[in-house]
């Protein structure tokens, strides 16, 4: 497991995959069906995460301390893996969208966007 003390700058950039995995569990708990639709939806289309795609970064980022797999046993469950944001998670995110925001900074100081475009 990373050192959680550590720079989450020091991760970046982020695979997109994972980036967008992050942003599907940054407003709550979600199973893996429940993300790949999350992350297919808020990209119109443009972002599909197959299953092997999709489990294999969750399992990493389990290993990894950025999620943290939950139990439940409510009949909503199903039988299905649910995962959470932890808080080292959150923090990487966080660096990525800042990071993400100075590049598009960067970008419309270059005239490459036009001001009002987002």
């Amino acid at each position: 497991m990373l050192n959680r003390r550590q720079d989450p700058t020091e991760l970046l950039p982020l695979p997109l995959s994972a980036f967008h995995i992050l942003l599907a569990l940054a407003d709550g708990e979600r199973h893996g069906y429940s993300i790949t639709k999350e992350v297919t939806t808020s990209t119109q289309g443009k972002i599909r995460l197959g299953s092997g795609t999709l489990y294999r970064q969750l399992k990493q980022m389990c290993t990894d301390g950025w999620i943290a797999e939950i139990e439940r046993d409510d009949a909503d469950a199903m039988g299905r893996r649910y995962y959470r944001l932890t808080p080292w998670g959150r923090k990487i995110a966080q660096a990525e969208a800042v990071r993400l925001e100075e590049l598009v900074a960067l970008a419309r100081s270059r005239q490459l966007l036009p001001l009002g475009v987002h």
